[in-house]
């Protein structure tokens, strides 16, 4: 429990510090790695639909980047319609 906890915490950081550079994003630390997490969780939830399986830390740290880079996006989406 608790090593699964801190491999969500490492991937987690990983995937949303890199996010943060493929986007063009500033945010601190606290904030890429709960982006990084969210992220993980979107694209655990997204990938299985498309019959796509996880298996290892490079898969994991690439799925949960693309979910924060698709977390990040949605979120320039509803900020830039709001600004309209």
């Amino acid at each position: 429990m608790i090593g699964s906890l801190i491999s969500s915490i490492i991937i987690g950081g990983l995937a949303g510090f890199f996010a943060e550079k493929l986007m063009k994003s500033e945010m601190g630390l606290i904030a890429n790695i709960l982006l990084g997490i969210a992220g993980g969780l979107a694209a655990n939830f997204i990938l299985p639909l498309l019959g796509i399986g996880i298996i290892g830390w490079i898969p994991a740290i690439l799925a949960a980047t693309a979910g924060a880079c698709l977390l990040i996006f949605l979120a320039r989406l509803i900020k830039g319609k709001k600004a309209a």
